[in-house]
Parts: structure tokens; sequence; C-alpha cells
């Protein structure tokens, strides 16, 4: 059974069809990437997963349970095994570097502080940054803010972890501290929806590799497929262009 299943899925705002009868799984510990041209509606899919925008046609099932996304229970029991980390880090200004990590287990999930101090310090070691507890955001470089959201989302012990552009709003000499990090939790078997415009990443990590282009998924293959031999013109063309830069 696929940790994620996504059947026709439709999607709009207002009048404009954004996502247009997306069909797409992805298994236990499998990671699979996004790619394609800005507005194909990568993003969206991932606002429609976690109940951001709601859907108008097409089912999503999370850990073999059906997503009623009208239902404040069931979308819930999704988010529990969901976690997304944006473009932004969206970190608060006014807590230090453990707080933000530790705030929403303890808040939202109610778990034991202790058991989540103790989960937020590894997870920080993990990202590298186990000597910046006591730092505060404006303290931080981007891609350090970046490696903080990444471990705020892995304190909240998802089962997949989303990830939408999370290099975009970076210096490029912070892009790869990031991408070393994704690459760490891939080692580790961890489930991943990724949207990204680093190919060369990539096509290092992914299991499979989904091209979207106007709000429909086009194709999806092995990296090797994709980059090396597509097989529809549409991503035949996106990869050229981008080869070519």
């Amino acid at each position: 059974m696929a940790q994620l299943d996504i059947r026709g899925l439709e999607a709009r705002y207002s009048d404009l069809t954004v996502l247009d009868g997306i069909n797409l799984t992805v298994e236990r510990g499998e990671i699979v990437s996004l790619i394609g041209p800005s507005g194909s509606g990568k993003s969206t899919l991932l606002r429609v997963i976690t109940g951001l925008l709601p859907p108008r046609a097409g089912t999503v099932s999370v850990g073999g349970e059906m997503v009623n996304y009208a239902d404040r229970a069931s979308l819930r029991r999704a988010r529990e095994k969901l976690a997304i980390v944006f473009q932004q880090y969206n970190l608060f200004g006014n807590m230090n570097v453990l707080r933000n990590v530790m705030v929403a287990p303890v808040t939202i999930k109610k778990r034991v502080r202790a058991e989540v101090e103790a989960d937020a310090r590894r997870l920080l070691d993990k990202v590298g940054l186990g000597h910046k507890l006591d730092a505060y955001p404006d303290e931080l470089s981007g891609g350090q803010q970046q490696r903080v959201a990444i471990a705020r989302a892995l304190c909240l012990k998802p089962d997949i972890l989303l990830l939408d552009e999370v290099t975009s709003a970076l210096d490029p000499e912070r892009v790869g501290e990031v991408l070393d990090t994704i690459k760490l939790l891939a080692a580790e078997q961890m489930t991943l929806l990724i949207v990204s415009h680093e190919m060369a990443f990539v096509r290092e990590v992914s299991h499979r590799v989904v091209f979207m282009a106007e709000g429909k998924v086009q194709e999806i293959g092995p990296p090797a497929q994709i980059f090396d031999a597509p097989l529809m013109p549409r991503t035949q063309a996106f990869v050229s262009r981008i080869m070519r830069h």
C-alpha cells in the first residue's frame, strides 16, 4: 500500500484550474521529486495535500486513509502524518533555535517537554546546528535558518516530509548545506516529496521524477529516463532547455 496515493486530483484558484487530474503514488521510503516550469502546479500540489488549498475533485490517501478535507478530524489525522517545509523559513523571531524546534510538538501535539527537547537537540545536531541552540533567527544565515526549519518539521515525527523549493530563497553559497541535509534524510530512507529546481540534486537523490506542466503530470520515471531519454515531447522540450543553461 502506498504511503501517499493521489487519484484524479483537481484544484482551482477562482476560475483558473491549477491541478488537472493528478495521479501519483509515493511508497514508504521513496524519494519523489516534482520538476517543471513555474506555474505548473508543483507547489500547489503540496498545498492541496496538506489541506492549505481544498481540492475540487479527486482523492488523497495518507497512510491508507482517505482524507476528507471538509472534516477537521480527518484533516488533523492526515496532518499528523505530514510535515512541510516552505521556501520561507517562517521561524519565530522571538524564540531561540531550540524553542523554535520544540514549540509545535509541545503546544500542538501535547508531547512531554523533556522528550521533545531531547528530540530537538538530536535533530539540531543532525542538521549541523547543535552549537546554535541559543541563537535567534536573525543571528543565523539563510541556510542555517532553513536547516532549523527542517529540524522543526522532523520534530513533528512525520511519516512523509514535503519540501517546497527549500533552496530558492538562499544565496548560492548556502544552497549546498541545505541539500546536504536533505541527502542525509534520504540516506535514512525518509519518505520525501520534493519540489525543486536544483536538477543535479534531483537527479542524484530521487527514486522517481515527476515532470509537471499546465497543471498536469506529463511524465513520471526514474531520473535517467526523465533527464536522458524523456518520452513525452513536453518533457523533451523542458529538459533540452534546462540542459542548455
